[in-house]
Parts: structure tokens; sequence; C-alpha cells
């Protein structure tokens, strides 16, 4: 698999987030795709609650904007380093971040996600 390939759906995955569009989110996964994120939760069926996912940064979120800081490819999978910058509905402003490890099966999709950050510094954030 080419490193554009990885580099291609990553970033679609990312700007997807951004754009809070499930429909764009998911069709970056396989159909049998599973995330687990944050690592440490149970894992979720990708295609069975990405709504939920959306719906949950919609809910909290007037804006997202991610970063890619570093992408190291190996294979078929991709560690990725990323920062979130948000502003909550309620005008809080959030930065956290995490690594996110990609594998990606043979025909380009997102096959698993195993998200590293702690979502509770994130909510601390929006209360304080």
């Amino acid at each position: 698999m080419s490193n554009e390939v990885i580099e291609k759906v990553v970033a679609a995955y990312f700007s997807n987030i951004a754009a809070m569009n499930p429909e764009g989110w998911v069709d970056n996964f396989a159909d049998d795709a599973v995330s687990y994120d944050p690592v440490g939760e149970p894992p979720t069926k990708v295609h069975e609650g990405f709504r939920e996912f959306i719906g949950q940064l919609q809910a909290v979120f007037a804006q997202l904007e991610p970063t890619i800081e570093h992408i190291f490819i190996a294979s078929n999978e991709a560690a990725v380093k990323w920062t979130m910058n948000g502003v909550s509905k309620s005008g809080k402003s959030v930065k956290f971040a995490g690594i996110t490890i990609f594998a990606v099966n043979p025909e380009g999709k997102i096959q698993t996600t195993r998200a590293y950050w702690n979502p509770v510094q994130m909510i601390a954030q929006l209360r304080s």
C-alpha cells in the first residue's frame, strides 16, 4: 500500500471531523471497521456508532480544528500525532492532543483506529 493512500484517508478522517460531517467521516472506514477511541473504552463498530460520535461533537462544539503534527507510516498502518483546537457552543476554547494508530485495509479504507488521548483533560477545559 502506498504512503499516499494512507495519507489521503488520514487527512479525510480529520477533515471530516473538522466539518462534523458524519457521512464523509464514515465513508473513510471499511464496513466492519472498529474504533478504540480512546483506548481503554469499549470498541465501537464505526458503521453502527458513527452518528452518535459525530452527534456528540455537534452537540458540544461550534468549531473543531485538527492539526496533524506528525504521521509515521509503516506497511499499512500510520501513527498520527495530532492536536485538536476547539470552541464549544458556550464559547470555551479547548486544546487537547493525542496519537491515533490507523490500520488501512487493501481497499484503502480504515479498518481500525486506536486513539490514545485523555478525554478528562478536554472535559475539564469545557467545565472551567
